[in-house]
């Protein structure tokens, strides 16, 4: 299949090709917008639409080329769509001294007590902005701009599955044991990732999680 040259479409989007099939599109701050607008669009030439921070990869069917009406949609900036019932997420959270050890680091930097820092965070509907790093692994949008927090210096050789952290303006749930440099605020026995699941992944791009302390 001929490829046309990056950025080449009547699209205001920058966009380029990922190999073969995948065509990058840089959306900005826009990403859940835009990612539910090409969902809704339904090409039948685009087998899957996959949001990231603050852009969105298309996967196209083997040899056909982008759908005609591509560059025609992102030509204008995407509609602010209609609240939708998204699914709601109530995970379970874990609040302990060796689950929270990052926790009075977090509360500190958002300048609050620990207990108000968690009734705080367990008060924030968040929304799952995109799943990347581990399969599964959900960046929920919603944090206070003042609450972000810079990776940590030296990452820890083994985040324990479940782990509820904070890295960026995004806060995350690792799915499985791991690496990690993010600062882990407590624990959720959800699980996030099955492979044995009909949808292995538990949350998806759009879906609403709330945490609730554990008694």
């Amino acid at each position: 299949m001929a490829k046309p040259q990056a950025g080449q479409s009547q699209s205001a989007l920058p966009w380029r090709w990922m190999g073969e099939r995948g065509l990058r599109l840089e959306t900005g701050a826009v990403t859940l917008d835009r990612y539910a607008q090409l969902v809704d669009a339904s090409f039948e030439e685009i087998e899957d639409v996959i949001p990231a921070d603050g852009s969105i990869l298309l996967i196209l069917k083997p040899g056909v080329p982008p759908p005609a009406k591509l560059g025609e949609l992102l030509a204008a900036p995407p509609p602010r769509l209609p609240e939708r019932a998204a699914a709601l997420h109530v995970l379970p959270l874990r609040v302990t001294e060796d689950a929270s050890p990052d926790l009075a680091l977090c509360a500190a930097r958002a300048g609050l007590a620990a207990g108000e820092f968690v009734r705080q965070f367990t008060a924030i509907e968040f929304t799952v902005a995109f799943l990347g790093f581990q399969p599964g692994f959900p960046y929920l949008a919603g944090l206070p701009g003042h609450w972000a927090m810079s990776r940590r210096a030296t990452p820890r050789v083994r985040v324990p599955a479940g782990s509820v952290a904070l890295g960026g303006s995004y806060a995350g749930v690792y799915p499985m044991a791991g690496p990690g440099g993010w600062h882990i605020v407590g624990q959720t026995d959800a699980k996030l990732f099955d492979p044995a699941r009909a949808r292995p992944a538990l949350l998806a791009a759009g879906d609403r999680v709330q945490f609730e302390v554990q008694s």
